[in-house]
């Protein structure tokens, strides 16, 4: 890895600061904890005039569980932090899990709710050094003309890896936005779009302020897990989230969402059609919903159909786990 281009740092106060530091310097990158951005940068992946560092925005580390059953947490929240909090241990021990699953704990103590969420997308022809790229003519996705996963096809297929994403989907998640003199709120799905290449839907200018998880349903169960090549550091073949209830044996709510393996988390589609049925049959047709569905490229060191086998595998065992008494 090379050093850090040359660029100017800013460390705005508030969210509207940063937001305002945004429209003015539109070229700037944010930055919370920088465990994805920086090695980019020093792989040559981006070259900003300016960083926007958030660290220092205390709106940004609000962590609370609402009396009413959800949970609000700040995009500068870290990882490690959220894995600790009792209250989200005792409410979303799955949301406390996909946290702990993130890399090593030196990275979780740096790495942020918001930038998980807005991680870049990962391909083995991508991140490499600038050397590695460019004796191979670059990609579509920075400086090329083609995806070396898909050459015929034009678009990028780089797969989004975020771990916390499949939870929060899972428990239909909201996200708060603000730029400079305007503020939205939109659904978390809402925020991804199926391109490795441009794969958030941010307008320019924007900040992730929060995150806000409703109350669950009555007697919903919410399991994580997550599948990698190695126990610690790696980024998911497949990590998923399926949120369920099961009543007299038969599925009354079922939400599947999936990471790892396309350019933005899956939310399966299909699953509340599943309502009704029993367990076996339930698993049955989910089994063909995510076969269907998940779309691995070779985008990874792992063969596609291996992390589609992956997926399907974890989605049924999760799925079983929330089967299982409370």
């Amino acid at each position: 890895m090379r050093a850090l281009p040359p660029l100017s740092l800013h460390r705005p106060a508030n969210v509207a600061e940063a937001a305002a530091l945004l429209a003015r310097l539109p070229e700037a990158r944010l930055v919370g904890g920088g465990t994805d951005l920086l090695p980019n940068l020093r792989r040559g992946l981006g070259a900003p005039p300016a960083l926007v560092d958030l660290s220092a925005v205390a709106e940004l580390q609000d962590l609370q569980a609402l009396d009413d059953g959800g949970l609000l947490i700040g995009a500068g929240v870290t990882l490690a932090r959220l894995a600790g909090d009792a209250q989200v241990a005792l409410r979303w021990p799955a949301l406390a899990e996909a946290a702990r699953s993130v890399a090593a704990s030196g990275h979780r103590s740096a790495a942020t709710v918001g930038g998980n969420l807005c991680q870049d997308t990962r391909c083995v022809f991508y991140n490499q050094s600038e050397w590695w790229r460019a004796s191979n003519g670059f990609c579509l996705k920075r400086g090329g003309t083609r995806c070396h996963v898909a050459p015929q096809g034009e678009r990028c297929h780089a797969a989004f890896c975020s771990d916390l994403a499949p939870v929060l989907l899972a428990a239909n998640a909201e996200v708060d936005l603000q730029a400079a003199g305007a503020a939205r709120s939109l659904p978390l799905a809402a925020l991804y779009r199926d391109d490795g290449a441009a794969h958030l839907a941010l307008a320019p200018g924007e900040v992730l302020a929060r995150v806000r998880l409703p109350p669950p349903a009555a007697g919903m169960r919410l399991a994580f897990g997550k599948v990698r090549s190695r126990g610690g550091i790696d980024f998911p073949l497949a990590s998923a989230a399926v949120a369920a209830n099961l009543h007299d044996g038969r599925v009354t709510l079922l939400r599947v969402a999936i990471s790892g393996t396309n350019s933005l988390p899956l939310v399966l589609a299909g699953t509340a059609d599943l309502a009704g049925q029993t367990l076996e049959q339930a698993a049955a047709a989910l089994r063909t919903l995510v076969q269907r569905q998940v779309s691995p490229m070779r985008s990874s060191a792992m063969p596609a159909n291996h992390r589609r086998d992956v997926a399907v595998a974890l989605v049924l065992r999760l799925l079983r786990e929330c089967a299982q008494p409370a």
